[in-house]
């Protein structure tokens, strides 16, 4: 066989294999495309059926709920049926009542009318009787009740003075004994120590050697010492001891605290002595602000303004005839509150007013006026209760005595006072003379402070230096020995010493 023969057999061979493939792919296709025909008729039955199950289904759920709703709507109905229907009945009882209640009121008005008919005929048959009766009598009712007053008076007379004579004895002993019972029983329940104060102050000294420091070289830490706190140190009074004397109990309060913490730093030198002297002052600050809260405490009143508890607390380092001045207000507040307790009056204004009836002395060496005045303007200035400043205002009978606890602060102030020991009066004059003897001082212009020392014997008065010469420094050394001799009773003689120190200071950066 030829290759020509051989290529033409593979030629038509594989042209045949080609077309049996065509014809074999298109049967194939044929039968798919029959096969999903059948599947799409097959979904579409399917589709028809669910739908009209689920349609079926909707308009058996649609009858239920409708006939469910015609349901309630028919109970809805009945009810609101029965509703009116009550309503009907309601409104035909109301207008039944409100008939009887308009024949009722009709009935009522005619018996009032027939009262007042009635009334009206006994008021004119009671006219009648009555001027009948005085026509017999001769004189009228108020007549008659006078006559037989007069005939009963003049016939009991002696025995209704003896009555009255001795209802008014007992009424007066029952007084006086209800007022000793109130006043001891006051007393009694108190029962508090008397405390006195004296001029000195005392400081422990650790060993001799410590007291050349304080002196200083030529005496200059203790001049600075005594100049910065206005006091007199006295190194050998007593062995092992320091006596610092001022009449002014706050300064010498600062001049011991101050001494102590020089003892203990004992770097002493006039620049260190200034800073502890102006830390003392502080401390002394905070212990008023601490005494005054411990007194509002103890007396049991609170909501003041915290300066104004400051200021009381200031008393104490002050004293009257020797006596503590807050210890004597806080003794009064206590006897205060059981007397307005027995009596019926109100406890808190009574405490409050014999607490702050010496407050004025607090600031009354620098504030013109008495301690009574003085206290009231500082009591209306942190806006206390008016009763308060009555009742605290009358205790000197500066003021009348406008409420019952401003007799109860009077007498309280009376009660403390009063009591054997509790006051020295020479004490109190001795302090009023120094005070003086500095306001004396401190009137000048120019004066910077002054205090008086030595026991009144010396008073050293401090100037300012830019505002005053050495010349106007002498004459006003003259002219304060001459107020002092003029305005003042003493004996012996003082010293007015005038001190006039100009200091420069300047920092090197």
């Amino acid at each position: 066989m030829s290759t020509f023969t051989l290529l033409l057999l593979l030629a038509v061979t594989g042209l045949t294999g080609l077309g049996a493939g065509y014809v074999l792919r298109w049967l194939v296709g044929l039968s798919q495309k029959g096969s999903a025909e059948l599947e799409i008729k097959q979904i579409l039955l399917d589709a028809r059926e669910k739908a009209e199950k689920v349609i079926s289904e909707a308009e058996r759920r649609a009858e239920t709920l409708d006939q469910a709703a015609k349901e309630e709507i028919n109970q809805k109905e009945e009810v609101l049926v029965q509703k009116d229907k009550r309503l009907g009945e309601k409104e035909q009882y109301l207008d039944r009542r409100q008939l009887d209640i308009d024949r009722e009121a009709e009935r009522i008005k005619s018996q009032i009318d027939e009262v007042r008919a009635i009334k009206i005929k006994a008021e004119a048959l009671l006219a009648e009787r009555q001027k009948a009766v005085e026509d017999v009598a001769k004189m009228t009712e108020q007549e008659a009740l006078q006559k037989l007053m007069k005939a009963v008076e003049d016939e009991h007379e002696e025995d209704m003075m003896v009555r009255v004579q001795k209802l008014e004895i007992d009424g007066k002993e029952r007084l006086e004994r209800r007022a000793r019972d109130i006043l001891a029983n006051s007393i009694h329940r108190l029962g508090n120590a008397v405390q006195t104060d004296i001029l000195t102050t005392n400081v422990p000294l650790p060993n001799d050697e410590i007291k050349g420091k304080i002196i200083g070289k030529e005496g200059r830490n203790i001049r600075a010492f005594e100049r910065a706190t206005g006091v007199d140190v006295l190194l050998d009074e007593q062995p092992g001891m320091i006596v610092i004397s001022c009449f002014d109990p706050i300064r010498r309060q600062v001049a011991r605290i101050a001494l102590e913490n020089l003892i203990v730093d004992q770097r002493i030198q006039p620049a260190k002595i200034e800073e502890v002297v102006e830390k003392a002052k502080n401390d002394v600050t905070k212990i008023m602000k601490q005494k005054g809260e411990e007194a509002m405490y103890e007396v049991g009143l609170t909501g003041y303004d915290p300066k104004l508890v400051a200021v009381l607390g200031r008393l104490h380092f002050r004293t009257s005839y020797g006596q503590n001045v807050l210890y004597h207000s806080v003794e009064m507040a206590h006897i205060a509150g059981l007397m307005a307790a027995e009596l019926g009056a109100d406890v808190k204004v009574a405490k409050a007013g014999a607490l702050y009836h010496d407050i004025g002395k607090a600031v009354d060496h620098a504030v013109q006026g008495t301690h009574v005045e003085i206290g009231r303007r500082i009591l209306e200035k942190f806006g206390v209760d008016k009763r308060v400043i009555q009742a605290m205002q009358a205790h000197h009978e500066e003021y009348p005595y406008e409420t019952v606890e401003s007799y109860i602060v009077q007498v309280a102030d009376a009660i403390s006072g009063g009591r054997p020991g509790a006051r020295r009066d020479s004490v109190e004059n001795y302090i009023k003379r120094l005070t003086e003897l500095e306001g004396i001082a401190t009137s000048f212009k120019g004066v910077e402070k002054a205090f008086a020392i030595q026991a009144g014997r010396e008073l050293r008065v401090f100037v300012k230096p830019d505002e005053m010469s050495d010349y106007e420094a002498r004459e006003l050394a003259r002219n304060v020995a001459l107020r002092v001799e003029n305005e003042l009773k003493y004996p012996g003689e003082i010293k007015v010493n005038v001190i006039r120190e100009l200091r420069a200071i300047e920092f090197a950066r």
